[in-house]
């Protein structure tokens, strides 16, 4: 059987993201019941961290160590990834060593190069391209707290950054509608957006978007990398803030997620993470579990 990478969320049918997602649930309820489950008990991960992060390591250390498996940590000094070593030869060598490999970085092309010369699974923790193990997270929140997101309508609000690529993958794949708000010279990849017209808009007024809305997202408004850009976003974005209020335009049932780290005053309003509406505690913390259970099936398969 060939080796399944995770590079987006279009490595998997939808099919096998929803029995992911079910399973993640699964494994999430069983932890929590205090049963161990070490499906991955001999097997070990290689984080590679070129973009740093707390939730992202946090997450998959600890699900492996749950899963009975161990996962150590590469920084830029500790790898010759892109530097005095090709990536195709990197990728060759860890493949000997490890059952799986996690790549967080800038350049899309390096995690794709990486994967194309792998021959254990590459996971995808995010890339300047997308982010695709937040949006299993996500998914898993919503189906959680409102059921399947089939046919329900979607907004982001904000950038259109790695996350919102994301979502329009998740679109299709989830079978949802999403509404993109966001200013002009803001949007996310052409391509993507181009390849799907039939269940993306993009709806300029942040209140015309979120109208009616399932769920409303947003990520922050100068990604990393992007520091320079901050005094500049803050003015373009100045209508885009999601608060209570813009809130109360979505449907009564209306979840508001985000990826964090959040800026207060910003992306959100001082006092939207407050609100019984916003679910990220529950988001952030079923990174651990929905990535649990991306792991179990990409190195042992299927359960």
């Amino acid at each position: 059987m060939s080796v399944r990478h995770f590079l987006s969320l279009l490595d998997l049918s939808p099919q096998e993201l929803e029995r992911l997602i079910q399973r993640a649930i699964e494994l999430k309820r069983r932890h929590k019941a205090g049963l161990i489950d070490e499906p991955l008990k001999g097997k070990v991960l290689s984080m590679i961290f070129e973009k740093s992060s707390t939730r992202t390591r946090v997450s998959f250390e600890a699900g492996m160590a749950q899963l009975g498996g161990a996962a150590m940590f590469l920084s830029p000094r500790d790898t010759q990834l892109g530097r005095g070593e090709p990536i195709p030869d990197t990728a060759r060598v860890l493949s000997q060593m490890v059952d799986a490999v996690m790549i967080r970085t800038f350049s899309h092309d390096a995690v794709e190069t990486f994967a194309a010369h792998s021959t254990v699974p590459v996971i995808n923790a995010l890339t300047d391209y997308n982010h695709p193990c937040q949006l299993l997270a996500d998914v898993q929140t919503y189906v959680e707290a409102r059921g399947s997101l089939q046919g329900k309508r979607v907004t982001w609000v904000g950038d259109g950054n790695n996350m919102c690529n994301s979502y329009i993958n998740a679109a299709r794949q989830f079978d949802f509608q999403l509404n993109i708000a966001c200013p002009e010279g803001y949007e996310p990849d052409h391509a993507l957006l181009e390849n799907n017209r039939d269940r993306v808009n993009i709806i300029r007024d942040p209140k015309a978007a979120v109208e009616g809305a399932h769920m409303v997202v947003t990520d922050v408004w100068a990604s990393m990398g992007q520091e320079e850009e901050q005094a500049k976003r803050e003015k373009d974005f100045a209508d885009y803030q999601v608060s209570p209020a813009l809130m109360n335009i979505a449907d009564r049932d209306a979840l508001f997620l985000h990826c964090l780290p959040a800026h207060r005053g910003e992306e959100i309003s001082e006092d939207m993470l407050e609100d019984e509406r916003a679910v990220v505690w529950e988001e952030a913390g079923n990174r651990l579990h929905a990535q649990k259970a991306l792991l179990e099936f990409l190195i042992i398969g299927h359960r």
